[in-house]
């Protein structure tokens, strides 16, 4: 785990006209986002990533299809990997943010992935530009705030560039396995944890809302293992999950407060209506946690489960 590594930044904005969204903004944000970062990027506009002549130079193909190498030693099936952002959504029930309001949104980037951070800038400070969610509202990007770093505290932040100059200065090291160490010292004997966005996670193929503790850890291993592979240069040594694994089964679930929260987006890519669910709320875990902790906390920078990148599967 000493060479995964990531960076979190929070961008902060202000409404130019009125800005009309939906319950939840993550999917919002997120295919706006998406849409504007083809469109700023792409040399080939029209052509699909898999076709194209400039896809293993595209910074474009590496957020949103990293290719599966053909020499990969894991998802050798799959078409692409998962992806190195995770955008999180201002959490709040507000439909409207009038003329002059501010709001905020985080975004973590994994491995590789931090040293694209003037495309993420540059993408959002043009979608603001472009307009968001019903009628189009505009935004402009004040700033973006690089929070902790490698040996600072997690509370720590740092504004590393401003929507008045247009200057980006010099990030901090990323965040490391070390730092998550640091910050987050052994935990007590029963912890916690709180889905606070939808969260999609599945078991023996379907998606589950009873959640014993080593079902939540092979899922947040699974993920954090892919994330290093193929963003972090890293394979994680698996030689010792099969025990840890056998440790988490032992991990009792002693409060269950957990509630299905059904969902759907439309998809500007296929055209359709998805319905899409996950569980929200809150389940407290009793046992002998202190190997499990570091990856729980972890857990929280890059989520668990699936449609990370749209904010689902947060953590706290």
């Amino acid at each position: 785990m000493e060479k995964f590594y990531f960076s979190r930044f929070t961008f902060s904005v202000r409404c130019k006209t009125t800005i009309l969204l939906p319950s939840y903004n993550g999917s919002t944000l997120r295919g706006g986002f998406g849409h504007t970062f083809r469109r700023i990027i792409c040399a080939f506009k029209g052509k699909e990533c898999a076709d194209c002549l400039l896809r293993g130079q595209c910074v474009y193909a590496y957020v949103f299809e990293t290719p599966i190498p053909a020499d990969a030693q894991i998802m050798r099936k799959y078409t692409a990997a998962p992806h190195p952002f995770i955008l999180e959504p201002f959490m709040n029930s507000r439909k409207s943010y009038q003329q002059g309001e501010d709001f905020s949104f985080g975004l973590t980037l994994i491995g590789r992935a931090t040293d694209y951070l003037p495309y993420f800038i540059y993408a959002f400070e043009e979608l603001g530009r472009i307009g968001i969610g019903k009628g189009r509202g505009k935004y402009e990007l004040r700033e973006v705030a690089e929070e902790g770093g490698k040996g600072k505290s997690f509370s720590e932040k740092r504004v590393v560039y401003s929507g008045d100059t247009k200057l980006l200065t010099q990030t901090n090291s990323p965040i490391q396995w070390s730092d998550i160490l640091i910050n987050h010292p052994s935990p007590p004997h029963a912890i916690s944890v709180s889905f606070i966005t939808p969260t999609r996670i599945k078991y023996k193929n379907s998606l589950t809302k009873d959640l014993e503790f080593h079902v939540f850890f092979r899922n947040l291993l699974r993920r954090i293992s892919l994330l290093s592979y193929f963003y972090c240069n890293h394979r994680i040594d698996d030689s010792g999950f099969k025990d840890i694994i056998e440790q988490a089964g032992k991990i009792k679930t002693v409060k269950r407060a957990l509630y299905w929260h059904d969902w759907e987006r439309y998809s500007n890519r296929q055209e359709t209506r998805m319905k899409m669910g996950g569980f929200m709320g809150e389940i407290t875990y009793e046992g002998e946690l202190k190997e499990f902790w570091p990856y729980i906390k972890l857990g929280e920078y890059v989520h668990v489960g699936k449609g990370v990148d749209l904010g689902w599967g947060g953590m706290g």
